[in-house]
């Protein structure tokens, strides 16, 4: 069963499946070019991998095939996990789209033809998405300098994109009107913006554009030796730092086979559980205030201060955290660590239940919210919805649950999840996610094991601050390990975690350099508002800004 897929795949294509290996417990397979569409569709129709989990692009400029498209599906059913590969020549950069077989693919091929130039035939909208339309280059091309500039002359109007398709949804051109929502508007959060064709206040059509904190962290983690990536991770999901440096960390530790020490992974578990419960804190925060209830933000807010003073108390800092180290996390617990966690949990439990008595029968809440930014749970699954806005939809798909790992199966918790897929299953959701939480943190206090926090591994893992300041040995080790780098050996590997928004994917693939060759992000962020547009069509324009509340788009974690 091991490699199902994959036997499968030469039975019906034959040559057309150029190669295929299994490694770090991922198989994979390259198939040519001509079967790519057919192969995916084969996947999807007869093999059930109804998920597009994500679809990237690497180069190998040394290659005669110069570039790949790799693609990770999942099966739902039982959680079978596939990749499948296809090589590209320069020459001829060009492979056939899969959006008709996953609506996910809309972005994640856009992305793609941006960051390196592959184009995908019969794309509905083949445009750069991260970068202006006059951006010169594809910057994740290993040719490409990383302190190149491009001038941007003008905003992208986004007319072409919402032009296109045939004519306009509003009945007459009278009544036709464009509103921008956002960037620089209170009723957008971050850096977003979307352009509304309206009928009255009733939106007919949206075009969501993204890049306006675009970094490209993908292109800083390779010229960054790989310890040195773990800063970089914090800039993604903000709202939860912990949990992306132990996701990126368990991505280089699975390319070398390395195992975390049993106390490091319990700690680990803690401070993701407590980054949950912060972002939830501040996305239904945030979002309360969105549709009107403003006394709800102080008290979930206030609470989460009481978690960021044990944060800032772990690791010196309350939001870039850089705590994960590969091999284990970087210091111990501070002291009364026990003590200040229960005494966070009691005063969480009672926010929610003051949030709750105000907000779970108000009739303005119910109103603004239930059946507002529906979506079902195939739909959701065809874009390639995971963690709280997939539970909301009644699917109870969940990382921690499925494919469990740290110690997530030794804990007692239940996967909460709604029946309307709207905005107010969306919000409650994550309330109830947050009791499980505060449940989970009360049991890794109880039975967190003593043991040393850092695998033993002196050519790999960073030794502690008291070895560093307090020997010369200590010092001449980290200063090589963070000046020459680290090898790790040569392969490719896909790293998943349940985030706060939910599966958070590292895919990284290692030349045996002392460099990451590519690290891909895959945030869960990413696949849920290209279907934003979907969920707020026919809505008014009060419904979208209560939508993007409930969806939780962190701009870090979006466009990277």
């Amino acid at each position: 069963m091991a490699r199902e897929f994959i036997d499968a795949l030469r039975e019906r294509f034959g040559g057309d499946v150029v190669e295929t290996h299994s490694r770090f417990g991922d198989d994979t397979a390259t198939v040519s070019r001509a079967a790519w569409v057919r192969a995916l569709n084969f996947l999807k129709d007869e093999l059930r991998f109804s998920m597009m989990v994500d679809l990237c692009g690497v180069d190998y400029p040394g290659r005669e095939e110069r570039f790949e498209v790799v693609v990770h599906l999942r099966r739902m059913d039982d959680g079978r996990r596939a990749r499948i590969k296809a090589r590209i020549p320069e020459s001829d950069s060009s492979i056939g789209s899969v959006t008709g077989v996953f609506p996910a693919a809309d972005w994640f091929e856009r992305e793609a033809f941006d960051l390196f130039g592959i184009r995908f035939e019969n794309h509905p909208n083949l445009k750069r998405l991260l970068t202006h339309p006059s951006f010169v280059g594809h910057p994740l091309r290993k040719d490409y300098p990383i302190d190149r500039r491009c001038a941007i002359p003008v905003p992208d109007t986004l007319m072409d994109e919402m032009e296109a398709g045939g004519e306009s949804r509003v009945t007459s051109n009278e009544s036709r009107m464009y509103l921008n929502l956002g960037p620089s508007h209170p009723a957008m959060h971050g850096c977003f913006r979307v352009l509304v064709e309206l009928e009255g206040e009733r939106i007919k059509k949206a075009v969501p554009e993204i890049g306006y904190l675009h970094r490209c962290f993908e292109k800083e983690a390779e010229n960054h030796v790989w310890h040195a990536v773990v800063p970089y991770t914090d800039r993604l999901n903000y709202c939860s730092p912990l949990m992306n440096n132990v996701g990126y960390c368990m991505a280089v530790e699975k390319l070398l086979d390395l195992e975390v020490p049993e106390r490091a992974q319990w700690i680990r578990m803690l401070v993701c559980e407590i980054s949950r419960i912060c972002d939830h804190l501040v996305a239904n925060g945030a979002n309360l205030v969105d549709v009107g209830a403003l006394t709800n933000f102080w008290y979930l807010f206030n609470v989460r201060e009481m978690f960021t003073d044990w944060i800032e108390a772990l690791c010196g800092a309350r939001l870039t955290t850089a705590y994960g180290r590969i091999g284990g996390v970087a210091r111990e617990l501070p002291q009364g660590t026990a003590e200040s966690l229960r005494s966070c949990i009691k005063e969480l439990r009672r926010a929610i239940r003051q949030v709750e008595w105000m907000t779970k029968r108000n009739r303005i809440l119910i109103e603004r919210t239930q059946g507002v930014g529906a979506i079902s749970e195939a739909d959701a699954i065809g874009y390639g919805f995971t963690g709280p806005c997939l539970r909301a939809t009644g699917c109870e798909y969940d990382v921690r649950k499925e494919h469990p790992y740290l110690r997530y199966d030794l804990l007692d918790w239940d996967v909460p999840v709604g029946h309307r897929g709207d905005t107010y299953d969306r919000i409650f959701v994550r309330f109830e996610e947050m009791k499980q939480s505060a449940r989970m943190v009360e049991q890794i206090l109880e039975r967190i094991p003593p043991g040393p926090v850092m695998a033993d591994r002196p050519d790999t893992c960073l030794p502690a601050q008291h070895e560093v300041y307090g020997s010369i040995e200590g010092m001449i080790r980290h200063f090589k390990i963070l000046t020459d780098g680290i090898r790790v050996p040569a392969g490719e590997a896909y790293s998943y975690t349940e985030a706060a928004n939910g599966e958070l994917g590292f895919y990284a693939v290692s030349d045996g350099g002392s460099k990451p060759w590519r690290i891909k992000v895959r945030p869960p962020c990413f696949a849920v508002y290209q279907a934003y547009p979907k969920l707020i069509e026919d809505h008014m324009v009060a419904d979208a800004v209560a939508v993007i509340g409930s969806l939780n788009i962190i701009a870090g974690e979006l466009d990277r």
